[in-house]
């Protein structure tokens, strides 16, 4: 219920023909960039801080630039940027990439947004790159290459990657120019030969083994080389589509699909440790950079993160609202002909659809098994026959987005009163004190909105029961691959848990946390266990009942109950995206599982030291 920034979004495009060719059969010299501007809009969910755009041209001459940049910060970042670029350069590009931020880490402004580029006087040499990533070891990364005698001028994880790569690119160039070299070439021969053989795979195999985190890199040298490569976890996701005439590469597949009207089948997923290269040629390779360390695809992506219009995210949404059906039931005591159903817009709409249907499949065989009995006992007037019949689920439009909270108002009662209005509600859509209310969400993170706007706002309707249905999990642990949520604190869950211990008279459980993780600190990440598990020693059905304590307003009394979605059930609903570190602590890298330890340390130190 409280949008989380999350994975970046990338876009890429190799044009496979001459430039003439896309002038002659779509009449515009601006074929890719159009393309791009699409690519880019339609992943738009993926990042609102900020966008950038970076070309190359193959054929400019010396004394011409022939590599472009244009970055932006702000939610109008991807017209700022299109705005602002001339014909000039661009029109002849045929490596175009661009990325859509959000800030992770809390840094932000233009020095932060990508891509970023190495530049030198070889064209062989200038690198380009952007990504969707976040690195859980840049303290290793950084210590190895300022150990070679580099001085990086900003410390974070894309600028680091960047000169890490970089070094690896000097390294290759050198290695083509001895070669030749002893073959006696010599000026624009020799200039030629590197980049005809430079070897983008040589640099990924010599510097992605040493990142530990979730991650889909993008990057072409000013020469022409062309890569896309997704780290051996399967964290982070990555498409493309080939045909004779252009190589894409995005982060969602049906924006592939809809902006060069391709089907779903036509489209490719880049694969654990994959690497997609184009060469200066135009030839096209896939490649096993690093060796695949299990499917950990990130689930948070089908339920929430990715665009709903993908085929199979559209099928698990539903499965996750259709499977939770007998807990709703539950919850409502049976009671459908007095119960409406809706949910907090927008991202949980399809899971509501689901949800909907599972109802509506129960209450048909319910209408079989009524009627079949009737018609037994006699034939049934039209009076029985409709009252069977009429029987239906009820489904409303009960709550709206109204407002997007501005941040002029600084006093905190003031705030408050304001975010308790940025969801209104459609008043008579249910009889007060009579029927029940379900409400579905993608998820329950942080409880803000909760608390201070939705179960207010719902309260007013007047429901006999109100049911909060999470279509995921409960979200335990922060994430570490992308995701803006790395405090503990930050998670209702968390808190309840805490509240659970304290309540319980349990603080040398939360000291016995504490003295584990403090002990394990020398040991190598991969030998970490993760200890921040035993603070959930309680039924889910605990945490529920307290985390409502914690949403509860005082002066809201209807009666209240949380519905989560169970792991198994998440599993179920997406089969082949089983990464569920958010949910279960079971992190794919050993990095994770350091920082979730780092994250309990920092927490009972600033709580209780």
């Amino acid at each position: 219920m409280e949008p989380l920034k999350h994975e970046c979004g990338v876009a890429m495009i190799r044009l496979l023909k001459p430039l003439n060719y896309y002038q002659e059969k779509y009449g515009t010299t601006s074929y890719a960039l159009n393309k791009l501007y699409l690519l880019m809009e339609k992943q738009h969910n993926r990042g609102q801080e900020g966008a950038g755009i970076a070309c190359t041209n193959l054929n400019a001459k010396p004394g011409e630039e022939y590599m472009f940049r244009e970055r932006a910060i702000g939610k109008d970042a991807i017209t700022e940027i299109f705005g602002a670029i001339s014909s000039d350069g661009w029109d002849e590009a045929q490596i175009l990439m661009g990325h859509l931020r959000y800030s992770t880490t809390g840094k932000s402004g233009i020095a932060h947004v990508h891509p970023f580029m190495r530049r030198n006087n070889w064209r062989a040499k200038n690198l380009c790159l952007c990504g969707n990533f976040n690195l859980t070891n840049v303290d290793e990364v950084f210590n190895e290459i300022t150990a070679k005698g580099q001085h990086p001028r900003i410390y974070n994880d894309t600028y680091i990657m960047l000169e890490l790569m970089g070094h690896r690119l000097d390294r290759e160039s050198e290695r083509i120019y001895n070669i030749a070299k002893l073959q006696g070439l010599e000026g624009t021969e020799l200039t030629d030969y590197i980049e005809d053989n430079i070897d983008i795979t040589n640099i990924l195999r010599t510097s992605t083994p040493l990142f530990d985190g979730g991650y889909v890199l993008c990057g072409f040298t000013g020469s022409g080389e062309m890569f896309s490569m997704r780290d051996p976890w399967g964290i982070r996701p990555a498409f493309w589509y080939r045909d004779d005439e252009v190589l894409v590469v995005a982060s969602e597949r049906p924006v592939i699909q809809t902006t060069f009207d391709v089907e779903t089948d036509d489209i490719h997923e880049l694969l654990p440790g994959q690497a997609l290269t184009v060469r200066k040629n135009g030839n096209v390779a896939l490649t096993q950079i690093l060796q695949p360390r299990g499917n950990h695809a990130c689930s948070f992506e089908r339920i929430y993160f990715s665009r709903g219009s993908d085929r199979d995210i559209y099928r698990e949404r539903k499965a996750l609202g259709e499977q939770l059906t007998p807990q709703i039931e539950k919850a409502i005591g049976g009671d459908l002909e007095h119960t409406v159903f809706s949910y907090v817009p927008n991202t949980a709409e399809v899971a509501f659809y689901g949800m909907t249907d599972g109802f509506k499949k129960q209450l048909n065989e319910q209408k079989v098994e009524q009627l079949y009995r009737l018609t037994k006992q006699h034939n049934p007037t039209r009076e029985e026959l409709r009252a069977i019949l009429h029987n239906y689920i009820r489904s409303e439009k009960v709550a709206l987005k109204d407002i997007k909270l501005r941040t002029f108002i600084t006093e905190g009662n003031q705030r408050n009163d304001l975010a308790a209005h940025v969801y209104d509600i459609t008043y008579g859509s249910l009889e007060p004190q009579v029927d029940n209310l379900v409400i579905i969400d993608d998820s329950i993170v942080r409880g803000t909105t909760l608390r201070e706007s939705i179960i207010r706002i719902l309260d007013r309707l007047h429901p006999k029961k109100m049911v909060l249905v999470s279509s995921c999990p409960q979200v335990r642990y922060p994430d570490y691959y992308g995701i803006d949520m790395s405090h503990l604190d930050e998670f209702i869950a968390f808190r309840a848990a805490v509240a659970l211990h304290i309540e319980r008279g349990n603080w040398q459980t939360l000291h016995d946390i504490y003295r584990k993780c403090i002990e394990q600190q020398s040991l190598p990440a991969e030998q970490m266990h993760n200890y921040v598990k035993d603070i959930y020693s309680f039924t889910t059905e605990d945490i529920s009942d307290k985390m409502l304590e914690l949403l509860r307003p005082e002066d809201v009394t209807t009666p209240i109950q949380l519905v989560f979605q169970s792991l198994e059930g998440l599993h179920r609903a997406c089969p082949h995206h089983p990464g569920d570190w958010y949910f279960s602590g079971d992190y794919p890298t050993p990095g994770g599982v350091r920082l979730v330890n780092q994250a309990y340390i920092n927490w009972y130190e600033q709580n209780y030291k």
